[in-house]
Protein backbone atom coordinates (compact mmCIF):
# COMPACT_ATOMS: atom_id res chain seq x y z
CA UNK A 1 0.00 0.00 0.00
CA UNK A 2 1.65 3.15 -1.19
CA UNK A 3 1.03 6.91 0.52
CA UNK A 4 -2.10 9.14 -0.03
CA UNK A 5 -0.84 11.93 -2.15
CA UNK A 6 1.93 10.42 -4.10
CA UNK A 7 3.29 11.41 -7.39
CA UNK A 8 2.33 8.53 -10.11
CA UNK A 9 4.48 7.59 -12.72
CA UNK A 10 3.98 6.61 -16.09
CA UNK A 11 7.16 3.50 -16.21
CA UNK A 12 5.51 1.32 -19.30
CA UNK A 13 4.04 1.87 -22.40
CA UNK A 14 2.06 -0.60 -24.96
CA UNK A 15 -0.23 -0.23 -28.00
CA UNK A 16 -1.31 -2.55 -31.03
CA UNK A 17 -1.21 -1.27 -34.48
CA UNK A 18 -4.32 0.68 -34.92
CA UNK A 19 -6.34 -0.31 -38.43
CA UNK A 20 -8.70 -2.56 -39.50
CA UNK A 21 -8.50 -5.68 -38.11
CA UNK A 22 -10.96 -8.57 -38.82
CA UNK A 23 -9.61 -11.10 -37.32
CA UNK A 24 -8.27 -10.22 -33.95
CA UNK A 25 -10.40 -9.91 -30.99
CA UNK A 26 -10.21 -7.99 -27.76
CA UNK A 27 -8.16 -10.81 -25.79
CA UNK A 28 -5.62 -10.77 -29.04
CA UNK A 29 -4.96 -6.85 -29.17
CA UNK A 30 -4.72 -6.85 -25.34
CA UNK A 31 -2.30 -9.47 -24.90
CA UNK A 32 0.19 -7.64 -26.90
CA UNK A 33 -0.41 -4.42 -25.90
CA UNK A 34 -0.56 -5.39 -22.43
CA UNK A 35 2.88 -7.15 -23.04
CA UNK A 36 4.08 -4.86 -24.31
CA UNK A 37 3.61 -2.60 -21.72
CA UNK A 38 4.90 -5.05 -19.29
CA UNK A 39 7.85 -5.37 -21.35
CA UNK A 40 8.45 -1.66 -21.54
CA UNK A 41 8.48 -1.49 -17.54
CA UNK A 42 10.42 -3.97 -16.64
CA UNK A 43 7.30 -5.50 -15.14
CA UNK A 44 5.86 -8.63 -14.50
CA UNK A 45 1.97 -9.98 -14.06
CA UNK A 46 2.29 -10.22 -10.21
CA UNK A 47 3.50 -6.67 -10.32
CA UNK A 48 0.20 -5.07 -11.21
CA UNK A 49 -2.18 -4.51 -8.33
CA UNK A 50 -5.18 -3.02 -10.01
CA UNK A 51 -6.83 -3.15 -13.65
CA UNK A 52 -8.82 -0.89 -15.31
CA UNK A 53 -10.12 -1.47 -19.21
CA UNK A 54 -11.90 1.36 -21.55
CA UNK A 55 -13.81 0.17 -23.96
CA UNK A 56 -17.28 1.04 -25.24
CA UNK A 57 -17.60 -2.42 -26.87
CA UNK A 58 -19.37 -2.41 -29.67
CA UNK A 59 -18.56 -5.97 -31.24
CA UNK A 60 -19.59 -9.34 -29.99
CA UNK A 61 -16.38 -9.87 -28.15
CA UNK A 62 -16.14 -6.88 -26.20
CA UNK A 63 -18.81 -8.25 -23.69
CA UNK A 64 -19.34 -6.97 -19.89
CA UNK A 65 -17.13 -8.94 -18.64
CA UNK A 66 -14.50 -7.72 -20.88
CA UNK A 67 -11.69 -6.32 -18.11
CA UNK A 68 -11.59 -9.80 -16.77
CA UNK A 69 -11.66 -11.30 -20.44
CA UNK A 70 -8.76 -9.32 -20.96
CA UNK A 71 -6.48 -9.32 -17.98
CA UNK A 72 -6.99 -13.22 -17.65
CA UNK A 73 -5.78 -13.20 -21.26
CA UNK A 74 -2.25 -12.06 -20.00
CA UNK A 75 -1.57 -13.59 -16.28
CA UNK A 76 -3.38 -11.08 -14.14
CA UNK A 77 -5.68 -12.38 -12.12
CA UNK A 78 -7.66 -12.33 -8.37
CA UNK A 79 -6.81 -8.57 -8.07
CA UNK A 80 -9.64 -5.87 -8.82
CA UNK A 81 -10.53 -5.58 -12.48
CA UNK A 82 -13.10 -2.60 -13.73
CA UNK A 83 -14.18 -1.44 -17.24
CA UNK A 84 -14.74 1.83 -17.67
CA UNK A 85 -16.99 3.24 -20.37
CA UNK A 86 -17.27 7.09 -21.21
CA UNK A 87 -17.58 7.13 -25.34
CA UNK A 88 -14.70 8.48 -26.86
CA UNK A 89 -12.98 8.89 -23.53
CA UNK A 90 -12.62 5.20 -21.67
CA UNK A 91 -9.38 4.86 -22.65
CA UNK A 92 -8.39 8.33 -20.98
CA UNK A 93 -11.21 7.90 -18.34
CA UNK A 94 -9.05 4.27 -17.24
CA UNK A 95 -5.84 6.17 -16.99
CA UNK A 96 -7.56 9.04 -14.48
CA UNK A 97 -9.28 5.82 -12.63
CA UNK A 98 -5.95 4.28 -11.92
CA UNK A 99 -4.20 7.05 -11.44
CA UNK A 100 -6.68 8.24 -8.27
CA UNK A 101 -6.06 4.63 -6.88
CA UNK A 102 -2.71 5.30 -6.48
CA UNK A 103 -2.92 8.82 -5.88
CA UNK A 104 -5.20 7.62 -2.71
CA UNK A 105 -2.22 5.75 -1.69
CA UNK A 106 -4.41 1.94 -1.84
CA UNK A 107 -2.24 0.77 -4.58
CA UNK A 108 1.05 1.53 -5.85
CA UNK A 109 1.01 -0.43 -9.61
CA UNK A 110 -1.85 -0.43 -11.96
CA UNK A 111 -2.47 -0.83 -15.51
CA UNK A 112 -4.17 1.25 -17.66
CA UNK A 113 -5.75 0.34 -21.03
CA UNK A 114 -8.10 1.51 -23.79
CA UNK A 115 -9.45 -1.12 -26.01
CA UNK A 116 -12.08 -1.36 -29.78
CA UNK A 117 -12.89 -3.73 -32.57
CA UNK A 118 -15.15 -1.70 -34.64
CA UNK A 119 -14.81 -3.03 -38.21
CA UNK A 120 -16.78 -6.03 -37.49
CA UNK A 121 -20.69 -4.83 -37.46
CA UNK A 122 -23.18 -7.65 -35.95
CA UNK A 123 -27.03 -7.06 -36.16
CA UNK A 124 -27.24 -5.96 -32.40
CA UNK A 125 -25.04 -2.77 -33.49
CA UNK A 126 -28.24 -1.64 -35.72
CA UNK A 127 -30.73 -1.09 -33.01
CA UNK A 128 -28.06 0.03 -30.71
CA UNK A 129 -27.08 3.25 -33.10
CA UNK A 130 -30.94 3.34 -33.84
CA UNK A 131 -31.51 3.94 -30.39
CA UNK A 132 -28.60 5.92 -28.87
CA UNK A 133 -27.31 7.59 -32.03
CA UNK A 134 -24.27 9.79 -30.36
CA UNK A 135 -25.48 8.85 -27.24
CA UNK A 136 -28.52 9.97 -25.49
CA UNK A 137 -32.19 8.21 -26.90
CA UNK A 138 -34.20 11.03 -25.82
CA UNK A 139 -31.96 13.86 -27.06
CA UNK A 140 -29.92 12.82 -29.80
CA UNK A 141 -31.36 9.05 -30.31
CA UNK A 142 -34.67 10.04 -31.56
CA UNK A 143 -33.30 12.22 -33.86
CA UNK A 144 -31.46 9.18 -35.63
CA UNK A 145 -27.71 11.51 -35.20
CA UNK A 146 -24.48 9.49 -35.87
CA UNK A 147 -21.76 11.51 -34.17
CA UNK A 148 -20.16 13.00 -37.55
CA UNK A 149 -24.33 14.67 -37.18
CA UNK A 150 -24.12 15.73 -34.02
CA UNK A 151 -20.60 17.74 -33.88
CA UNK A 152 -21.34 19.08 -37.70
CA UNK A 153 -24.36 20.94 -35.73
CA UNK A 154 -21.93 22.11 -33.00
CA UNK A 155 -19.29 23.46 -36.01
CA UNK A 156 -22.08 25.33 -37.50
CA UNK A 157 -22.87 26.91 -34.48
CA UNK A 158 -19.24 28.10 -33.65
CA UNK A 159 -18.78 29.16 -37.37
CA UNK A 160 -22.06 31.25 -37.41
CA UNK A 161 -21.03 32.54 -33.73
CA UNK A 162 -17.77 33.49 -35.53
CA UNK A 163 -15.88 31.88 -32.77
CA UNK A 164 -13.95 29.82 -35.49
CA UNK A 165 -13.59 29.54 -38.98
CA UNK A 166 -13.45 26.80 -41.73
CA UNK A 167 -9.33 26.91 -41.63
CA UNK A 168 -9.32 26.77 -37.68
CA UNK A 169 -11.05 23.36 -38.06
CA UNK A 170 -8.75 22.20 -41.12
CA UNK A 171 -5.77 22.77 -39.04
CA UNK A 172 -6.71 20.37 -36.62
CA UNK A 173 -6.75 17.93 -39.21
CA UNK A 174 -3.48 18.78 -40.33
CA UNK A 175 -1.58 18.73 -36.97
CA UNK A 176 -3.65 15.46 -36.21
CA UNK A 177 -1.82 13.73 -39.38
CA UNK A 178 1.35 15.04 -38.97
CA UNK A 179 1.35 13.22 -34.98
CA UNK A 180 0.03 9.92 -36.74
CA UNK A 181 2.95 10.36 -39.83
CA UNK A 182 5.55 10.33 -36.56
CA UNK A 183 3.66 7.23 -35.13
CA UNK A 184 4.47 3.70 -37.04
CA UNK A 185 1.63 2.41 -34.94
CA UNK A 186 -0.92 5.06 -35.88
CA UNK A 187 -3.86 3.91 -38.71
CA UNK A 188 -2.56 6.06 -41.15
CA UNK A 189 0.88 7.37 -41.40
CA UNK A 190 0.49 10.27 -44.02
CA UNK A 191 0.52 14.30 -43.72
CA UNK A 192 -2.06 16.19 -45.10
CA UNK A 193 -1.90 19.89 -46.11
CA UNK A 194 -4.76 22.59 -45.49
CA UNK A 195 -5.94 22.21 -49.01
CA UNK A 196 -6.30 18.69 -49.05
CA UNK A 197 -8.55 19.04 -45.98
CA UNK A 198 -11.01 21.68 -47.38
CA UNK A 199 -11.12 19.95 -50.54
CA UNK A 200 -12.05 16.86 -49.93
CA UNK A 201 -15.05 14.92 -49.90
CA UNK A 202 -18.01 16.90 -47.97
CA UNK A 203 -19.47 13.82 -44.86
CA UNK A 204 -22.27 16.60 -43.17
CA UNK A 205 -21.36 20.21 -43.35
CA UNK A 206 -19.45 21.43 -42.40
CA UNK A 207 -17.03 18.42 -41.76
CA UNK A 208 -15.32 16.96 -44.61
CA UNK A 209 -14.08 12.97 -45.24
CA UNK A 210 -10.60 14.27 -43.85
CA UNK A 211 -12.27 16.01 -40.38
CA UNK A 212 -13.60 12.94 -39.67
CA UNK A 213 -11.74 9.95 -37.54
CA UNK A 214 -11.72 6.28 -38.88
CA UNK A 215 -13.45 3.74 -37.46
CA UNK A 216 -10.53 1.23 -36.12
CA UNK A 217 -9.29 -1.63 -33.96
CA UNK A 218 -6.64 -1.44 -31.75
CA UNK A 219 -5.48 -1.51 -28.65
CA UNK A 220 -3.17 0.36 -25.70
CA UNK A 221 -1.69 0.10 -22.34
CA UNK A 222 -0.08 1.86 -19.73
CA UNK A 223 1.55 0.73 -16.57
CA UNK A 224 1.17 3.68 -13.31
CA UNK A 225 3.15 3.56 -9.98
CA UNK A 226 3.43 5.26 -6.90
CA UNK A 227 6.90 6.86 -6.32
CA UNK A 228 7.85 5.02 -3.60
CA UNK A 229 7.17 1.91 -6.08
CA UNK A 230 9.69 4.00 -8.77
CA UNK A 231 12.95 1.92 -7.77
CA UNK A 232 11.23 -1.30 -8.78
CA UNK A 233 10.69 -0.01 -12.54
CA UNK A 234 13.88 2.42 -12.88
CA UNK A 235 14.27 0.31 -16.59
CA UNK A 236 14.26 3.82 -18.20
CA UNK A 237 12.99 7.52 -17.25
CA UNK A 238 9.79 7.41 -15.51
CA UNK A 239 7.34 10.01 -16.69
CA UNK A 240 5.58 12.05 -13.60
CA UNK A 241 1.81 12.81 -14.34
CA UNK A 242 1.51 16.24 -13.69
CA UNK A 243 -2.23 16.65 -13.77
CA UNK A 244 -5.34 14.83 -14.84
CA UNK A 245 -8.77 16.70 -14.74
CA UNK A 246 -11.99 15.83 -15.82
CA UNK A 247 -15.56 17.43 -16.40
CA UNK A 248 -18.99 17.06 -17.86
CA UNK A 249 -21.30 19.13 -19.35
CA UNK A 250 -24.21 21.67 -17.51
CA UNK A 251 -26.84 20.71 -20.14
CA UNK A 252 -27.53 25.19 -20.09
CA UNK A 253 -29.96 25.67 -23.00
CA UNK A 254 -29.24 29.78 -23.06
CA UNK A 255 -25.27 28.94 -23.18
CA UNK A 256 -24.55 27.97 -27.16
CA UNK A 257 -20.83 26.95 -26.03
CA UNK A 258 -21.81 24.73 -23.73
CA UNK A 259 -21.54 21.48 -25.96
CA UNK A 260 -18.17 20.60 -25.95
CA UNK A 261 -16.01 24.15 -25.37
CA UNK A 262 -16.84 25.02 -22.30
CA UNK A 263 -16.62 21.70 -20.26
CA UNK A 264 -13.16 21.34 -22.58
CA UNK A 265 -12.44 25.00 -20.93
CA UNK A 266 -12.93 23.97 -17.30
CA UNK A 267 -10.79 20.85 -17.49
CA UNK A 268 -8.22 22.58 -19.38
CA UNK A 269 -8.12 25.26 -16.86
CA UNK A 270 -8.28 22.73 -13.81
CA UNK A 271 -5.68 20.38 -15.15
CA UNK A 272 -3.18 23.87 -15.82
CA UNK A 273 -3.95 24.83 -11.78
CA UNK A 274 -2.75 21.42 -10.99
CA UNK A 275 0.17 21.49 -13.20
CA UNK A 276 1.39 24.97 -11.68
CA UNK A 277 1.75 25.69 -15.90
CA UNK A 278 0.23 27.86 -18.35
CA UNK A 279 -0.50 27.41 -21.92
CA UNK A 280 2.78 29.34 -22.50
CA UNK A 281 4.75 26.20 -21.10
CA UNK A 282 3.53 23.96 -23.23
CA UNK A 283 6.05 23.47 -26.45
Amino acid sequence: MGRPGTDVYVVGVGMTRFGIHMERDIRDLCEEAFFEAMRDAGAYPDDIEVGYLGTVGFAWDAPIMAGQIAFEQVGVTGIPITRVENACGSGSNAIREAWLAIRSGEYDVALASGVETMNRPLQDQIPRFAMFGGGDAMMEGTMGLFPPGIFAMVAQQFLNAGWITREDMAIVAVKNAYQGSLNPKAHYQRTLTMEQVLDARMICYPLGLLDCCPTTDGAAAVILCSEEALPRFRKHAPVRIRALSQTSGTYCDDNPREFTADSIVRAAKKAYEKADLTPEDID
